[in-house]
């Protein structure tokens, strides 16, 4: 069954000043995909999803989600259109609780009014990850490494985004709260969530995702199925340096 594009970015430009970070990158995110974007350190990975996300004020070309250009638009209204960033290093509201990180998370919704559904979503958010029901009155910056990357996720969960963009989940955390988190991905995946994650770990990525893009300086070298490109020697052994 072919599913449409729910995420299109053409030809798209960013800047630093006058550093050039992406060049001309092209990309499309189907509905109900899990695509990822790996490569080395400063390949434009983050870039791409902070210009998705209206972060970066210096940018061009285009990025259409569900058919609408969205380049111009304010962060705020970027998330209102249903698009949502877990950012590199969690960015968690450090001295606040995890309840008021949530709350946080939701304040479009509080600001709507919508107050059962914002409601719905904290239950949400506490059956996906139960241990922060359990820290919900605890600050945030005391949880585990882990358990803050949980409530990064949930935050961008309250709006219930059609599209959550993930940068770098798994950085910090042990092995074993790596395959928990991802497995959560992979069931939000299930339920039908369409996940654009950005991720240094290429093995545990491409084990859930089902197309990837390969960056380096700034554009896309290579666009293949998530399952040819774990085999590909090439990327091992270039944007990897050893066998993933």
């Amino acid at each position: 069954m072919e599913h449409k594009p729910m995420l299109e970015v053409s030809d798209l430009s960013a800047y630093y000043g006058h550093i050039q970070a992406l060049k001309g990158v092209s990309i499309r995110v189907d509905e109900g995909e899990i695509v990822t974007v790996i490569g080395a350190n400063g390949a434009g990975k983050s870039t791409l999803l902070n210009s998705i996300a209206g972060v970066i004020g210096k940018t061009k070309g285009r990025v259409a989600f569900q058919g609408k250009d969205i380049l111009s638009f304010a962060p705020e209204r970027i998330v209102s259109h249903g698009i949502s960033l877990v950012p590199e290093g969690r960015q968690i509201f450090s001295e606040l609780s995890v309840i008021d990180n949530l709350e946080m998370g939701g304040y479009l919704l509080l600001k709507k009014r919508r107050r059962e559904e914002f409601k719905e979503n904290i239950e949400s958010a506490f059956h996906l990850f139960p241990v922060l029901k359990d820290r919900m009155d605890q600050i945030a910056g005391t949880l585990s490494g882990g358990e803050q990357q949980m409530l990064a996720i949930s935050r961008a969960l309250m709006t219930r985004p059609k599209l959550i963009m993930l940068d770098e989940p798994s950085m910090g955390l042990a092995p074993k709260v790596i395959r928990s988190i991802f497995d959560t991905l992979h069931t939000l995946n299930k339920q039908g969530m369409t996940i654009l994650l950005v991720e240094q770990d290429a093995k545990i990525a491409l084990s859930i995702a089902s197309r990837g893009y390969v960056f380096q300086t700034g554009q896309v070298v290579i666009e293949e199925k998530a399952s040819k490109l774990i085999d590909d020697p090439t990327v091992k052994e270039i944007y990897f340096g050893k066998k993933i």
